[in-house]
């Protein structure tokens, strides 16, 4: 039977055997990719080995041992989703916006939101079933080591900055900036 250790290495390598044709296609994406105005551009290759190392990071955070960062735009939007006291001239209005995209992604409506490629998508959620899979009780652990708790809480932060990015849009077109 295999030590832990080499599962776990057997795992990562598996997840980066996975995620090859994911990489390979992105990576050829990214050349004729849009540039969103007020956000850096990101490189497709860099965008699947952040996921990568995301999946690969999954055990250390079900067990308590590394957490997420939490952007402070949407601590913010989960403290006040609606109010207006920073956001009352349309600059400010669209500083936020921007400010909220870097945090959430693409909106909908945006260019680079429906950009997915069903491979990649096939590869991550293969990397994930592997990787969460070498836990025992998984759904245990993480009740126990507060990683459950915590993913509901930056849920409710993700919620409510597609509420206040929502929100900060309609007053924006309201207002006829």
């Amino acid at each position: 039977m295999l030590s832990r250790q080499a599962t776990f290495v057997s795992a990562i390598v598996a997840t980066m055997l996975l995620s090859e044709p994911a990489l390979a296609q992105v990576k050829a994406q990214s050349v004729d990719a849009p540039k969103t105005p007020g956000k850096p551009e990101r490189n497709g290759l860099r965008d699947a080995r952040d996921k990568a190392m995301d999946i690969g990071a999954q055990p250390a955070r079900d067990f308590g041992m590394a957490k997420r960062e939490i952007p402070p735009i949407l601590q913010k939007a989960y403290d006040a989703p609606y109010s207006l006291k920073t956001s009352d001239t349309c600059a400010a209005l669209e500083t936020e916006i921007v400010a909220l995209n870097g945090a959430l992604g693409p909106d909908l409506d945006s260019e680079g939101a429906n950009n997915e490629s069903r491979d990649g998508k096939m590869a991550e959620a293969g990397g994930k079933m592997v990787v969460n899979s070498l836990i025992p009780f998984r759904g245990l652990v993480r009740e126990i080591s507060g990683a459950a708790p915590a993913d509901r809480h930056l849920n409710n932060l993700v919620d409510a900055g597609l509420a206040r990015r929502g929100f900060l849009r309609g007053v924006h077109l309201a207002k006829g900036c």
